[in-house]
């Protein structure tokens, strides 16, 4: 897989193939399919696959009051259009210079003159160009005048609604992780550093990783079974999102407790994934009811980890 930051940065092999544009926030089922279709495309046109994105997502820029919480970081979307089947992603460094672009200076800019794209893939609610002017009318009309191939990628439904990202961000703020991983290519997964807390669970038999900096939407608060990245490997862990009512603390924090694992993760970054969530958060009466509780959430977090087939 090949990242670009930058379109003059794109060599003459990933150019002439078959383009799709994108947020993709989450690369969820709808944006695989489409990503399959714009492969098979790629295949028919000799050419390769690229995915054309945007960093930050323009809502950022445009309306930084309603931005939606991203779903996933730019180089985790790159991990999952990649295993979809994209070659190449150019994660376009989003300004407001480019927003203003109309639909036919943004097509000529970035489809004919840069990547001069022999087809194109798309949603049926993609739009383009300044105020959204163009949309999948628009650009089969630009392709068909250019000679370029053109598909519309019908969405994706599952339980009677359609897959996009606006519903994932609903689920994963509500807690439902599971439900949300129905409708993800992979389990929902966050990223940060994790720092140094008060210890406590240390000194209840569990030391957990306080996590920092999170980039992403966080779930809703609860205690979670899930895995813990770390350098490649994958640990079980149990994850905690919320204050911790039985010590008299408000504040939200983000633990995990990885299970098996012996050393310091102070100061490195980590990613979690979210497999199910187990239980609201509660206050206890006391440590030790705390801590029975605890090995109830890893005994469950282990046998749902190894349901997961994950090592």
């Amino acid at each position: 897989m090949q990242l670009f930051r930058n379109l003059d940065e794109v060599p003459e092999r990933f150019r002439h193939g078959a383009v799709t544009i994108g947020n993709f926030d989450g690369v969820h089922r709808g944006h695989a399919r489409i990503i399959e279709r714009l492969a098979a495309m790629a295949r028919r046109v000799e050419g390769p696959a690229v995915v054309f994105t945007f960093d930050p997502h323009p809502a950022r820029l445009l309306r930084p009051d309603l931005a939606p919480q991203p779903l996933s970081w730019t180089e985790r979307k790159v991990e999952l259009l990649e295993a979809a089947g994209a070659e190449a992603v150019v994660a376009y460094p989003t300004d407001r210079e480019f927003l203003r672009l109309d639909a036919k200076p943004f097509f000529d800019r970035v489809v004919r003159d840069r990547l001069d794209a022999r087809g194109m893939v798309e949603g049926a609610n993609f739009f383009f160009g300044h105020d959204r002017s163009g949309d999948v009318g628009t650009l089969e009309h630009f392709c068909a005048d250019t000679g370029r191939m053109f598909e519309v990628v019908e969405p994706v439904e599952i339980d009677g609604a359609v897959v996009s990202s606006s519903r994932l961000r609903s689920l994963i703020a509500s807690g439902q992780v599971e439900l949300a991983r129905t409708m993800l290519t992979e389990p929902y997964r966050i990223r940060g550093q994790v720092v140094r807390g008060a210890g406590r669970g240390a000194g209840l038999g569990f030391p957990t990783a306080n996590v920092d900096r999170i980039d992403t939407l966080l779930p809703g608060e609860g205690i979670y079974a899930g895995r813990v990245w770390l350098e490649g490997s994958a640990w079980p862990a149990a994850i905690a999102i919320g204050p911790n009512p039985t010590f008299g603390e408000g504040t939200l924090k983000v633990e995990a407790f990885l299970i098996g694992f012996e050393g310091t993760l102070y100061d490195r970054t980590i990613e979690v994934d979210f497999l199910a969530r187990l239980r609201k958060i509660e206050r206890f009466e006391s440590a030790e009811q705390l801590v029975a509780q605890m090995d109830r959430d890893v005994a469950a977090t282990r046998s749902i980890v190894e349901g997961n087939n994950v090592e």
